[in-house]
């Protein structure tokens, strides 16, 4: 029995040319699970772990993954076990003190729960706790392996992670946040489990991150606007640990990292986002990724409602879900044609009928095929969902509220066409009138100064809630601009001296014929900027520079000063090809199942992996961003946040947030 830091580390020596996904999901069930078959003489095993580090494990494999490496029974830590003294016992664990306390009760005395265990932890422990754990001699012969997984973090998506801080913004941006021991506490856990991804990766950062700004010498950096550079400081120690306690973790700089937090971009996660995974989140009110479809009973009665997960494992959610939603009507028609065009039987029925088929015809033709229930299954599903989409953008007028939510975003509409929508479209319910604001005043913060925002959301209808949500937005945009003009810290990227502050440009190059699909994250410039080390310098500091200075102005990239230290191919012109709108059969690197092409089976002609955290919550465009900048950069780019958030979250995250919490004044820096 020892303890290592990283069990198994020489199987991920050298450049690894798999997925962050696939990576993950390897590390937990073979360098953990399987390692422990060596010294075990128990075929079966019991897996016990806490409430993390169960999402952790269900983030990344399946039950059947799990059963295979040996596992018969996955049990809670925290709840009564059955004692089963003839199987060995796999930890995986925070190292907290209750957590090592529970499991030194299961393993001590002279009637221990299990034969042997094998102790995982999913973060460095501390030192203390390894003494305590080998004080108790009893305990120590019953242990097979006490490692440090360093692996704490949710695998969301093959290129997307969380650290699990939903209430990050509450606890760090809030006025209560100034001194509490939650900031430090959320700061802290979020540092570490970042830390732990590239311990996984075995990636060494050069680490960027979004610096304070004062508005002069005579003011003050709040604690609110120094988050970016605390977290950046706290994962380099923790990197720096890393280094010195991991086999063959690197030495030198191997990919990059930039740290932001939300208020780089508030409109993103307010805005109607019009692709297929971003609408069924926004608008289906679902649980995560579960989708309730109703399929036909097998007695022929009513319909039955079946639960359906909406992920990787279903290949027409994998092409669609990056697909504007007019797209996705387009090949899910198509599909159900190519479909009965290949069937003999489905012919037959087309020829019973005259003129062209609707998609839901098509639907039951197929249906009708029980040969084929299986692919069926996976399209029918899809027409349903982009069905009910389809009468939620009619029946809630969002094409009307989503064009002028981007003519505000893009400066083709302002307060007069803001007025004139909230005064004549009665038809419009308060909750899409309140996004609308929202936009409005992280765009136009100082129209609030006076009476005019109270009275432009009067003409909404706002509630108290709606009217707070609003009020923490415009507070995200920045301090009381009459106090002053020039650009200020907790603000959109944005100069606030200009009238327009925060109108968006169009792509070059990206124009698309699908409507309303101009919108696009802040983010997506800041990964090309950072892809080409062109960072604006007084904006963005790194902390492998030799000595970045808080205030001065240093070197934002460190790939600039080395040749050697240039990511490759990523010295490339500003968005160019990939668009939603692309010809049929085209790859450009945008769809997801392009981005899987070129991504799963071509890592190795990739060049350094770029990472980015958003503090605060991430949204579905910017993970969607990823992926399509994958394919363009061809670099791997794996974004990661406090949480990812859906409109209706993001809304209530704001909704908490005081407006004693939060306000102009305190926000002033």
């Amino acid at each position: 029995m020892s303890m290592d830091s990283d069990s198994s580390s020489s199987s991920f020596g050298g450049a690894d040319h798999r997925s962050f996904r696939q990576i993950t999901r390897d590390r937990l069930l073979i360098e953990m699970l399987r390692s422990t078959r060596k010294s075990s003489k128990s075929t079966w095993k019991v897996l016990i772990m806490d409430k993390l580090t169960v999402k952790i494990m269900s983030f990344s494999c399946k039950m059947a993954d799990i059963t295979e490496e040996g596992v018969s029974l996955v049990e809670d830590l925290y709840k009564r076990r059955q004692p089963l003294p003839s199987m060995d016992a796999i930890y995986f664990m925070q190292p907290t003190k209750e957590n090592i306390r529970i499991f030194m009760s299961d393993m001590s005395g002279k009637n221990p729960l299990y034969k042997k265990a094998y102790v995982f932890f999913s973060s460095p422990v501390q030192r203390e706790l390894v003494a305590h754990i080998k004080k108790d001699s009893t305990v120590l012969t019953r242990i097979g392996a006490l490692s440090e997984m360093n692996l704490e973090y949710f695998a969301i998506d093959s290129q997307g992670f969380l650290t699990d801080n939903d209430k990050a913004l509450e606890e760090l941006f809030s006025e209560s946040a100034e001194g509490s021991h939650k900031y430090n506490a959320c700061l802290n856990t979020m540092a570490t489990r970042i830390a732990t991804v590239f311990a996984s990766m075995r990636e060494f950062p050069r680490v960027h991150y979004r610096v304070a700004r004062t508005i002069d010498a005579s003011t003050l950096t709040t604690l609110r606007d120094l988050v970016p550079t605390k977290l950046a400081a706290s994962v380099w120690n923790c990197l720096a640990r890393y280094k010195s306690t991991i086999p063959e973790f690197p030495q030198i700089e191997t990919c990059e990292l930039l740290i932001v937090d939300r208020s780089i971009d508030q409109v993103a996660p307010i805005i109607h986002e019009w692709t297929y995974d971003a609408m069924c989140h926004d608008l289906l009110g679902m649980d995560g990724n579960k989708y309730v479809q109703e399929v036909p009973s097998k007695n022929g009665s009513a319909n039955e409602k079946k639960e359906v997960l909406l992920e990787d494992h279903d290949p027409v959610w994998l092409e669609l879900r990056h697909a504007h939603i007019a797209d996705v009507n387009e090949r899910l028609h198509e599909k159900m044609t190519n479909f009965v065009s290949k069937n003999k039987a489905a012919q037959l029925q087309q020829a019973r009928s005259s003129g062209e088929l609707s998609t839901k015809q098509l639907q039951k033709m197929v249906q009708a095929l029980p040969q084929y229930s299986d692919q069926i299954d996976k399209l029918t599903l899809h027409v349903e969902i982009a069905g009910k989409l389809n009468n939620i953008i009619k029946e809630q007028h969002l094409k009307d509220v989503g064009q002028l939510e981007q003519d505000l975003v893009f400066g083709d509409a302002g307060t007069k066409e803001l007025i004139n929508f909230l005064r004549t479209r009665l038809d419009v319910s308060r909750e899409n009138k309140l996004r609308l604001l929202m936009i409005y005043a992280s765009i136009n913060p100082e129209k609030f100064e006076s009476e005019k925002g109270a009275k432009l959301m009067q003409l909404a209808g706002l509630s108290a809630d709606d009217m707070t949500a609003v009020n923490n937005m415009r507070c995200f945009c920045g301090p009381d601009i009459k106090k002053s003009s020039s650009a200020v810290g907790f603000s959109l990227k944005f100069d606030l001296h200009k009238k327009k502050h925060g109108i968006r440009k169009d792509r070059i190059g990206e124009e698309s014929t699908w409507m309303l699909s101009r919108f696009y994250p802040i983010l997506e410039d800041l990964i090309e900027k950072l892809s080409k080390g062109e960072l604006p310098k007084d904006e963005y500091h790194c902390m492998n520079d030799p000595s970045p200075s808080f205030r001065g102005i240093s070197g934002s990239v460190s790939a600039q000063t080395s040749p050697a230290h240039q990511p490759a191919q990523s010295m490339r012109s500003r968005r160019i090809g990939g668009t939603w709108a692309r010809p049929r059969n085209s790859d450009d690197g945008y769809s997801s199942d392009s981005v899987l092409k070129h991504a799963s089976s071509d890592f190795r002609k990739l060049g350094q992996r770029l990472f980015v955290f958003v503090i605060g919550g991430a949204t579905r465009s910017e993970l969607r961003t990823a992926h399509k900048l994958t394919g363009k950069l061809k670099r791997e780019i794996i974004l990661g946040s406090t949480s990812l958030d859906d409109p209706p979250q993001f809304i209530t995250k704001l909704k908490m947030l005081s407006a004693e919490e939060l306000s102009l004044d305190d926000l002033q820096i």
